[in-house]
């Protein structure tokens, strides 16, 4: 599709799946190299980061690796509220833990502040951020992500696990809205 309607918008197509599979595949070789040996727990940030955590999570060649899920959130339609809500917490101990936490989208960095603070009050080892999607000129935070699949322009876009609304989570491909 080159086109979908959600609700009052409508959208174009963006990045096709097939280059999204590239950056991921790209992601796993590098955390394979970087994470051999380390037992490390993936966090995926739901709901948004769901396509992606599974997408990467089945190329990580570790046997010793766990994966949990926890869930924020922050925004109301197109805009972020500015206000982090944790609805769901993560239940492994990390301590002493390299911790790997799988973020769909960051843009103001408000959420990854959020989570690396709540996750470093819990003594791990280290904690690393991996995001599919950076919007740097989105940023309000100074925050450092060890591994960036793309880097897009501030655009508001949907699928591949990103919403409007809740809905367009769905779509194989990312849409950006048309203005």
């Amino acid at each position: 599709m080159k086109q979908v309607k959600i609700h009052d918008k409508d959208f174009q197509l963006f990045i096709p799946y097939e280059k999204i599979r590239a950056a991921v595949e790209k992601m796993a070789e590098t955390m394979n190299r970087d994470l051999a040996g380390k037992n490390p727990l993936f966090v995926c940030i739901l709901n948004g980061s769901f396509m992606f955590a599974t997408e990467l999570y089945k190329r990580i060649e570790m046997i010793e690796t766990e994966i949990s899920f926890v869930k924020l959130a922050s925004y109301a339609g197109q805009q972020t509220s500015g206000e982090i809500k944790q609805l769901i917490g993560l239940n492994e101990i990390i301590e002493g833990r390299t911790v790997v936490v799988l973020e769909d989208i960051v843009d103001s960095g408000l959420t990854i502040e959020h989570i690396q603070k709540q996750l470093e009050q819990l003594n791990p080892k280290e904690v690393k951020i991996a995001t599919l999607l950076l919007k740097p000129d989105a940023l309000k935070k100074k925050i450092d992500l060890d591994y960036i699949g793309m880097e897009i322009p501030n655009d508001f876009i949907v699928g591949y696990g990103l919403d409007y609304n809740g809905y367009g989570r769905n779509l194989i491909d990312i849409y950006s809205v048309i203005n």
